[in-house]
């Protein structure tokens, strides 16, 4: 068979099964048709074709059971310009090849063929790749529609959350009707990724854009800075903030899976407006701030899950904008210890770390109590801290705190 006999007419579903079955004709294996989010689109219904138990499973649940080793061999058949062949993953996995579905440079999916009983030959990866030129325009006929959607409410959110649109025109352009409750979500990845920047970024913004469709159909995506935002309309203000935090954390573990690297998500308080969105959004970005930062921060966070660690890097801006709201004292004492090789500054961050209970402080310094009381009255004595004063204490514990 010539792939001059493949469908060629318009996207639809039942095209995608008639163009799996035309190239399964040709390579003489079981052929599936998979999207970025590695769902299964359409799959070759032909008789007496080999699949093994995982085509199967991906078969009945539409999608490619996750495999960790499988990650690499999609990076793999993305970045080839032809045909790969794949190891197999398990004892009792068929050998398998596939080739990326690309529209330009721009990655679209896969196709994957089980190899029949003999090895598939250079008609049958002609007809993969001819079937993956195919499958481009498919693909692309039926989304261009939606896209064009998706990018004119992508347009409308990312100004709205720059303060650039009347709560009005928010409301007209994203659809949204009457006084329903509003949750902004954000996600950002892991600082540090090995990824590069931009690429990640993209990578991300892309499997947004796929996955917030299927899940809630109102929701806008929008990409400003470093993050991905979704602005999510609800039904029940009651349950909003629980549905947005459901919604956030099932997003965050398969947008992670997506890009392949750690991220974090963060979602708003509720909001009765879209004239709110500005605020909702330094929300969202004050919780990513310290949640990207750290590795061992939770992967889904809002402003009461993190509410200290926001306030003290908003002081520590503070701090650094206007030095000389630092206590001087402290400065010294720091100044101190790196020039005499002392330990003022440890040893009164340990004792208000312990609420002034001596003993705990130095057990903590590994020092005896008496030798502790010592420090203290010596730093008071040669820094001018007063920490017998509550406000005293409470300002040199954020300094000091500040620098951990």
């Amino acid at each position: 068979m010539k792939m001059a006999n493949l469908p060629t007419h318009s996207g639809t579903s039942e095209e995608l099964y008639a163009l799996a079955d035309a190239i399964g004709a040709v390579t003489g294996g079981a052929v599936a048709i998979e999207d970025l989010d590695h769902r299964v689109l359409a799959y070759s219904t032909l008789p007496d074709q080999r699949i093994d138990e995982h085509r199967r499973r991906g078969i009945l649940q539409r999608r490619v059971p996750h495999q960790p080793e499988q990650l690499a061999q999609y990076r793999e058949v993305l970045a080839a310009p032809g045909v790969v062949r794949l190891p197999t993953l398990a004892e009792a996995e068929l050998p398998r090849a596939a080739v990326a579905i690309r529209a330009g440079q721009r990655p679209l999916g896969t196709i994957w063929a089980i190899e029949g009983e003999s090895a598939i030959d250079e008609a049958g990866e002609r007809a993969m790749l001819d079937g993956a030129r195919l499958a481009a325009l498919h693909m692309l006929r039926r989304r261009s529609a939606a896209e064009l959607d998706l990018q004119a409410r992508e347009e409308a959110l990312r100004a709205a959350l720059r303060g650039r649109r009347s709560a009005r025109e928010v409301r007209f352009e994203l659809g949204l009707p009457g006084l329903r409750p509003l949750a902004l979500l954000g996600f950002a990845p892991l600082a540090g990724s090995d990824v590069p920047g931009d690429d990640l970024l993209v990578r991300l913004a892309a499997a947004s854009s796929r996955h917030w469709p299927a899940v809630h159909a109102e929701a806008s995506v929008a990409t400003v800075g470093r993050t991905v935002y979704v602005l999510l309309p609800l039904d029940e203000p009651v349950s909003a903030f629980a549905t947005a935090r459901r919604l956030g954390e099932q997003a965050a573990a398969v947008l992670d899976r997506s890009v392949e690297t750690p991220l974090r998500a963060a979602a708003s308080r509720i909001a009765s407006g879209p004239e709110e969105l500005p605020e909702l959004r330094a929300e969202v970005d004050d919780v990513l701030r310290v949640t990207t930062a750290d590795p061992d921060a939770p992967v889904f966070a809002t402003l009461g899950d993190t509410h200290t660690r926001v306030l003290l890097a908003h002081v520590a801006d503070e701090l650094a904008r206007r030095p000389r709201l630092r206590h001087p004292g402290v400065d010294a004492m720091l100044d101190h210890d790196r020039a005499k090789g002392t330990a003022f500054a440890a040893s009164v961050t340990a004792w208000l770390d312990a609420v002034g209970n001596i003993g705990d402080a130095a057990a903590r310094l590994t020092i005896h109590p008496n030798t502790l009381k010592y420090r203290l009255r010596r730093a008071g004595e040669l820094f001018g801290l007063d920490l017998d004063h509550p406000d005293d204490r409470l300002s040199c514990w954020l300094q000091l705190r500040l620098l951990r």
